[in-house]
């Protein structure tokens, strides 16, 4: 099997940069704003400790997704590597590094609203994040929760097409599975 190396997509980053502070800058706006939001239809948002929670939750969360863009925009390793060993993932806040192709179990697609996602089920989730600290945790954590595998890959930080991407790790699943015994 040959190695692909997929590279981070400086484009996709720079736009995720320039969304991330667009909403930073609206998250200021209605923590400094709040009473500006008195005629909107729904009850609970005219309450103006309500806007300032959602400010608040805005600047954190897009501040935070636009340093991790920053940061990852001056990332010289690959986003992912495929190969004999498995799929070494770079791609995003959560990523491990490498996942052997005989821990995996199964590679799903899920979706959601617009964002597509591949999940990566391993035979013994729970070590995994075990052995990981931080935020890293946290978010592997979350995903366990919710999908039942902490490993998840997207190709919005990645130069490749999602559709080509999932068919090409699938078919490596497969491939490897007909070559490595008691699979």
């Amino acid at each position: 099997m040959n190695k692909i190396e997929i590279p981070i997509s400086k484009k996709k980053l720079t736009l995720g940069i320039i969304g991330s502070v667009l909403f930073v800058i609206l998250g200021i706006w209605f923590y400094s704003h709040p009473n500006d939001f008195q005629n909107i239809p729904f009850r609970f948002l005219r309450n103006p400790t309500v806007i300032k929670t959602i400010g608040i939750a805005g600047i954190i969360f897009f501040g935070a997704t636009g340093i991790y863009g920053i940061i990852k925009s001056f990332d010289k390793k690959f986003g992912l590597i495929i190969d004999n060993e498995g799929i070494f993932d770079n791609s995003n806040a959560s990523s491990i590094g490498l996942i052997k192709w005989t821990d995996i179990i199964e590679i799903r697609t899920e979706q959601v609203m617009s964002t597509k996602f591949l999940l990566i089920y391993i035979s013994d989730p729970n070590a995994l994040i075990e052995n990981v600290k931080g935020m890293k945790r946290k978010l592997m954590e979350g995903n366990m929760k919710i999908y039942g595998t902490p490993i998840s890959i997207t190709s919005n930080t990645l130069k490749y097409n999602f559709s080509d991407l999932e068919k090409l790790l699938k078919d490596r699943l497969n491939e490897q599975r007909r070559t490595m015994p008691n699979r």
